[in-house]
């Protein structure tokens, strides 16, 4: 099957990504309110975010691959799924995108477009928690798509993702950034979702530190399959 443009590609990178955190952000600042109830802003959060997260794996999977994520990007590169070039402009994109999809989200109800986070994330649990949820986030994407071999992948990896990202908000501590992207995104926003941007750089090095254990556990369970 004959690969889209990169052009094509990365236009889908930037506007799901962008997407995707309009929904994260978007979903949180409606959750606060309509309800004072953390536990129900949370559910609420989660909720939205996988329906989103999973009709766009759908909707672009078969374009870019719908990465969304650069840590994503970085574990397909490093399992040889995709070129040095193409991976870091999909980083680029995605990066570009997400910023673009908080300003949105902070714009639709009514707030300032940039609003720097103050929720403090830097406890150590919390950052033990990203590696976790980032780690688990590869093994169900590369292990997926491994599993389908010639069957349907993108339709496979989204409701299998987006039931991930759905469960991971609540068994882990950090509810499951898990994405370099979002984590630099949601620094925009001063809101349920936010992070404030002294406690991003912790989160973004375990995510990457992540890449790198992810790689090799899916390279240890499935050691002949190719990204």
């Amino acid at each position: 099957m004959t690969r889209p443009p990169l052009s094509s590609q990365l236009t889908a990178e930037f506007v799901g990504t962008a997407f995707l955190l309009a929904a994260v952000v978007g979903s949180g600042i409606m959750a606060e309110n309509l309800s004072d109830d953390v536990g129900l802003q949370l559910l609420q959060n989660a909720f939205a975010t996988a329906g989103v997260l999973t009709a766009l794996i759908l909707a672009l999977g078969p374009v870019s691959g719908a990465h969304f994520n650069p840590a994503v990007t970085l574990a397909d590169r490093l399992l040889g799924g995709i070129d040095t070039t193409t991976a870091m402009l999909y980083v680029v994109a995605q990066t570009a995108g997400g910023i673009v999809g908080v300003l949105a989200a902070n714009i639709m109800f009514d707030l300032a477009p940039v609003s720097w986070s103050t929720k403090d994330r830097s406890a150590g649990h919390l950052v033990f928690a990203e590696g976790v949820a980032t780690v688990g986030l590869l093994l169900v994407i590369f292990g997926v798509v491994r599993a389908a071999g010639s069957g349907h992948p993108s339709r496979l990896a989204a409701f299998s993702v987006g039931g991930y990202i759905a469960g991971a908000y609540y068994f882990t501590s950090s509810t499951s950034f898990a994405n370099p992207a979002v984590t630099v995104a949601r620094m925009f926003s001063d809101t349920f979702a936010g992070i404030a941007p002294a406690s991003a750089p912790m989160f973004i090095i375990a995510q990457v530190v992540a890449v790198a254990v992810g790689v090799v556990v899916i390279k240890a369970i499935y050691p002949d399959r190719q990204a």
